[in-house]
């Protein structure tokens, strides 16, 4: 059976991200770039709810592309980066370590650019055996045609493409399952945009839970009501 035809796991399945930088973050131009970073960030986060290894790496920090988003570094507090002068990650042997030590074959692929820095790791890394999942509004372009074009190559090479949301659901997978659900819903509620939102709304006005606001909304009752 084709590796495609499973869905991954947060047992047999690995994050990475690749310069989410300020450099880097300055030329995006495919994406709202606050957008981008709150993807990211939800991501990093239900991966860390779900125990899924996080492989961080960063081009050239204090010579050009600056620190890691502070966002991402606090999901992960303390952990190594993989700091790098090549372009493309597969290329440095501390990175490549680093994905082995994962001891997982499906990696989610996020990062800046996505026509360079994420393609060209994805295509060597489905070279050595990988299958690489590219979460697509987790990546960062120069313009829109760079973006599409870079995303055709990796598919054409073997990749698929997947979004935030349903990333981070596959890990999910059974609303049954409750060991992980409070927190995620936490946490979609928090930065899961109109699906955040939607829950919320659920939540509290169909079936009466407490808001998740720190100080709830009191609404004074009108005379006659």
């Amino acid at each position: 059976m084709s590796p495609y035809h499973k869905l991954y796991t947060p047992e047999d399945s690995a994050v990475v991200f690749i310069d989410h930088q300020p450099q880097m973050t300055f030329g995006v131009a495919n994406i709202d770039r606050a957008t981008l970073i709150n993807n990211v960030t939800l991501l990093a986060k239900v991966a860390k709810e779900f125990n899924v290894p996080a492989v961080l790496t960063a081009v050239e920090t204090e010579s050009f592309s600056g620190y890691v988003w502070p966002q991402l570094l606090d999901v992960f507090p303390g952990q190594a980066v993989v700091e790098r002068t090549s372009m493309n990650s597969w290329d440095d042997e501390g990175f490549r370590k680093a994905i082995e030590a994962t001891g997982r074959k499906n990696i989610l692929m996020t990062g800046l650019w996505t026509e360079v820095c994420v393609t060209w790791p994805t295509i060597e890394m489905l070279g050595a055996g990988y299958n690489i999942y590219v979460v697509e509004d987790c990546c960062g372009a120069t313009s829109q045609a760079a973006h599409d074009a870079a995303l055709s190559r990796m598919v054409q090479a073997g990749a698929v493409r997947v979004t935030t949301i349903p990333a981070l659901l596959e890990w999910q997978r059974d609303w049954a399952k409750r060991e992980h659900y409070n927190n995620l819903m936490g946490l979609i509620k928090g930065q899961g945009g109109a699906y955040g939102v939607g829950v919320e709304y659920a939540y509290t006005m169909v079936h009466k839970a407490p808001q998740s606001a720190i100080k709830p909304q009191v609404v004074p009752k009108k005379a006659g009501h």
